[in-house]
């Protein structure tokens, strides 16, 4: 069976993914995240790298700076990654006709 990929390995890969994605710079995320412009690199670099861990307070505003639902960047499963960030663009009633289709009729 093969090793799953630890949660902290998995928001790594995911945030810098996501920040590529946006073409931003670790600073520039940092910053519009609201970390001090002085160290925002280093710690964007730090998180991306696994040295530190940011708190949920900071996740949910690079995931908002990022454009992708804090859920995103925790999913250990490509596909899984893949609807989340599909699902979230997806307009109200979008959401609710692809629920209606996939959810198991009982």
């Amino acid at each position: 069976m093969p090793r799953k990929t630890d949660i902290r390995q998995t928001f790594q890969r995911r945030l810098k993914e996501a920040r590529e994605r946006k073409q931003l710079s670790q600073k520039d995320l940092g910053i519009q995240a609201g970390l001090d412009q002085f160290v925002a690199s280093t710690r964007i670099n730090r998180y991306e790298l696994g040295v530190h861990e940011p708190d949920m307070a900071t996740i949910e505003r690079m995931a908002q700076t990022l454009d992708v639902p804090v859920s995103y960047l925790f999913a250990d499963d490509e596909r899984l990654a893949r609807m989340i960030l599909a699902f979230s663009q997806l307009s109200v009633t979008d959401k609710d006709r692809l629920l209606k289709d996939i959810e198991p009729k009982s």
